[in-house]
């Protein structure tokens, strides 16, 4: 009887012992995690801390034509007096209004030093004292970066997202960082910053595969931007889009700068929209660099497309232009003789309004037709060509074919060589030559 008395006693001090040690390991387990999660907001309120001086550097943007809002997006301290937004919200713009984001200074700005359509990013110019431009980060390593974006301040909290870089991506021509921070469309323009408070880029969103995608255009992007155009005379927003038709009427020549050599051009003044538009486009430098993405033999060469800037080796290209497109302008006596300047167009089956793409053209090269092909054409596509024009096409050349259904709104005056030699450099798929060809530069003479 008592030896069973001490093995309960014995067994109940066990069963004591695994308790408290049981308890004791929970406690030690929860001071752990208390630990652990003290040092993480301690980690975040660090985090806040370092990051909130930027956040009297980042505003918020409201577009306008007018009293009417057209968009509201973010943009952010990048030059003296300079601030970076998306270009694509001052479409139609002739004013914008600006709030710090965490802060209470608020103006209108009315004026931009430069744009890029492509890059998709305006500088806008004010007079005002604004916060510490923000740092951009021009590092090679982007994989597994850590990002963070700066919320709006709710009390004295300043909310901070993190996230993480996952990769570069050329959509459509354009370099891109992919983010995991989610971006909504009224952030469209706020700086992605990393660790050491520099910022990564400028976020957007992009849709890839029907998905809405948070995407940032690269810093070493805006900083090469910011170098080319910084200095700049300030103009008028009210003046994007805006062309001056007297001065452009008057204009010399136009000379295309290409990898095998110059194109000298004029542009026709019967169709004045074509015109102004290109002349636009190219004072812009639109253009520079991009590549002669089309060539077929026995027509000509084709260029404009934007997503040909830095597009790569096996990249389907041709199919971005500046973001809208120009109704069609099909005068009679300007058709497609040898050196005629066009602009391309998706098939009517999918462009009902037969509206033309609003940056590409091409340079007609052809050749020669006798009078049964012209015949042909004439039965086929329903047209008549004059005693001028079959003249032109069976001892110059050029592309009847298409006469009728393509705006002309300009030729070549020199350089037509240039052009044939282009046309017979090897290609791949889809008429894209091989070996990359640019049209370097485009300078307008007055």
């Amino acid at each position: 009887m008592q030896i069973l008395k001490l093995k309960s006693v014995f067994l109940f001090s066990i069963i004591i012992a695994l308790f408290l040690g049981f308890a004791c390991g929970n406690a030690s387990k929860k001071e752990a995690a208390e630990e652990k999660e003290a040092a993480t907001e301690a980690a975040a309120n660090k985090t806040k801390t370092v990051f909130s001086q930027y956040s009297e550097s980042i505003f918020t943007i409201q577009t306008f034509d007018g009293d009417r809002l057209l968009e509201t997006a973010q943009c952010f301290v990048i030059g003296e007096q300079t601030l970076a937004a998306p270009f694509s919200i001052f479409r139609g713009a002739n004013r914008a209004v600006v709030k710090q984001l965490n802060g209470n200074q608020q103006f209108e700005i009315n004026t931009y030093k430069a744009y890029d359509r492509i890059l998709n990013v305006i500088l806008l110019s004010t007079e005002k004292q604004l916060g510490k431009p923000l740092r951009l980060y021009t590092g090679s390593q982007i994989k597994s970066v850590k990002t963070f974006k700066l919320g709006k301040k709710t009390s004295s909290v300043l909310p901070i997202g993190s996230g993480k870089c996952l990769q570069e991506q050329i959509i459509q021509g354009e370099r891109f960082f992919k983010i995991t921070n989610q971006i909504f469309k009224n952030e469209t323009g706020t700086p992605i910053f990393v660790s050491n408070g520099k910022i990564l880029g400028m976020a957007v969103i992009k849709t890839i595969a029907y998905e809405p995608t948070s995407m940032v255009i690269p810093a070493v992007e805006l900083a090469s931007f910011l170098t080319k155009n910084g200095t700049k005379s300030v103009k008028k927003l009210a003046n994007i889009g805006n062309a001056n038709a007297e001065r452009n009427s008057k204009i010399k020549r136009i000379r295309l700068l290409t990898d095998y050599g110059e194109i000298a051009i004029r542009l026709y003044n019967e169709t004045p929209a074509y015109r102004d538009n290109f002349i636009q486009l190219a004072e812009e430098g639109y253009y520079d660099s991009l590549l002669i993405h089309r060539v077929i033999r026995n027509f000509g060469i084709q260029s404009g497309a934007a997503d040909t800037r830095h597009a790569k080796k096996d990249d389907l290209v041709g199919w971005k232009g500046p973001g809208y497109t120009i109704p069609a302008h099909i005068v009679p006596g300007l058709y497609h003789k040898r050196g005629a300047i066009g602009v391309p167009r998706l098939p009517d089956t999918r462009n009902k309004k037969m509206r033309f793409n609003g940056s590409q053209f091409y340079i007609v090269t052809g050749r020669k037709y006798i009078d049964s092909e012209l015949d042909e054409l004439e039965e086929k596509n329903k047209i008549k060509f004059s005693s001028e024009q079959r003249e032109v096409y069976k001892t110059i050349g050029g592309s009847p074919h298409i006469d009728g259904s393509y705006t002309v709104f300009g030729e070549v005056i020199s350089g037509i060589e240039v052009a044939d030699r282009i046309t017979n450099v090897a290609i791949g798929k889809e008429f894209r030559p091989q070996t990359d060809i640019r049209l370097k530069k485009v300078i307008i003479e007055y």
